[in-house]
């Protein structure tokens, strides 16, 4: 039997989906979201707001909080489902740190397609400007263990359908 997957992380490229796939396993799969970007300190909202990329040094207390947050959820018997960036796999591996268990659903998206579901999305912090910068810290996950990869321009529906039967195959329970 493969390793068992303990939660989730949603990741990829702002504009990937990383929220509305979140929520629809974690609907699915009776999992509890963590909106990773709800955790961000107000000095990187107002950074990546300004359209100034993110440094290893900004994301660091970030990814550790988001890492102590899961193995909290899982602490209280709940299935955390994570949406998280986790561009690096330095970062990743932080996010592993308080479960090493954890799963990651890598939601690939193309750089055109990217850049346009962002500049049309309403009220959120991170510019258009930034998907560039995102994609030059981008270390796809493609070789890692526990790892997923999706291609996020199929329907949500869809994506939480295939990540929640992954996540089943690793962990033998019936979500029902």
């Amino acid at each position: 039997m493969a390793e068992q997957i303990r939660g989730i992380v949603v990741m990829g490229v702002s504009g990937c989906g990383k929220s509305s796939v979140g929520a629809a396993i974690a609907a699915l799969y009776q999992g509890r979201l963590i909106e990773g970007d709800a955790f961000h300190p107000a000095a990187n909202i107002a950074k990546m707001g300004a359209g100034v990329p993110l440094t290893d040094e900004d994301r660091h207390g970030w990814l550790c909080r988001l890492s102590e947050e899961v193995a909290s959820v899982i602490a209280a018997g709940e299935r955390p489902v994570l949406t998280c960036s986790a561009l690096r796999k330095s970062y990743r591996d932080l996010l592993r740190q308080g479960e090493p268990r954890l799963g990651f659903v890598f939601l690939d998206l193309d750089r055109d397609l990217a850049a346009e579901r962002v500049a049309t999305r309403p009220g959120h912090f991170m510019p258009a400007s930034l998907i560039e910068s995102q994609y030059q810290t981008l270390e796809p996950p493609y070789q890692e263990p526990l790892t997923l990869a999706v291609d996020a321009s199929l329907p949500v529906e869809a994506l939480a359908e295939q990540a929640v039967q992954w996540w089943q195959e690793t962990d033998g329970t019936d979500p029902a």
